[in-house]
């Protein structure tokens, strides 16, 4: 799982309790806080070794900060470097902009392509086994239509 730790860990518990915890549909392997390290392939090795292995779909909880958030769209790029399966859920606190919304450009990138899968919050909470059909959905994609090429956040904006 990604998400902004600060703002969104509300909705991150309460995603990990129901799902995780209640109907043991996930595993949580998110990071429990950042890498202490200024070094962008060190901090991608240790998310690679020890927050993505064993694991075959990323959850990007999206809040109203988590598109300005390095560290979650370095999650994404090493999700997707490594294949694996891209679900995007939009938090209550997203951004709207017009009839969209405001999401980490990386997972926006994904979405477009067809790779990621999207929904919202609201429409999880209503029905709990639409998450099982969106991981299976993202897991089912080919792999051809990936689009890592975007440049890494550098900071957060």
């Amino acid at each position: 799982m990604s998400y902004h730790h600060r703002n969104d860990q509300t909705f991150y518990d309460s995603f990990s309790r129901l799902f995780h915890d209640g109907y043991e549909m996930i595993t949580d392997n998110s990071l429990e806080r950042a890498i202490d390290s200024a070094s962008f392939e060190y901090v991608m090795r240790r998310i690679r070794e020890t927050h993505l292995h064993g694991s075959s779909c990323t959850i990007v909880l999206c809040g109203a900060e988590t598109p300005n958030r390095r560290y979650v769209d370095w999650e994404i790029h090493a999700s997707l470097h490594q294949q694996m399966g891209m679900v995007g859920i939009g938090l209550p606190t997203i951004k709207w902009e017009g009839q969209g919304t405001w999401k980490p450009a990386r997972l926006q990138d994904n979405i477009d392509a067809g790779y990621a899968t999207w929904t919202l919050w609201e429409n999880l909470a209503s029905r709990p086994a639409m998450l099982n059909q969106l991981i299976e959905q993202a897991l089912g994609a080919s792999k051809r239509l990936i689009n890592n090429t975007r440049s890494r956040m550098l900071r957060n904006a």
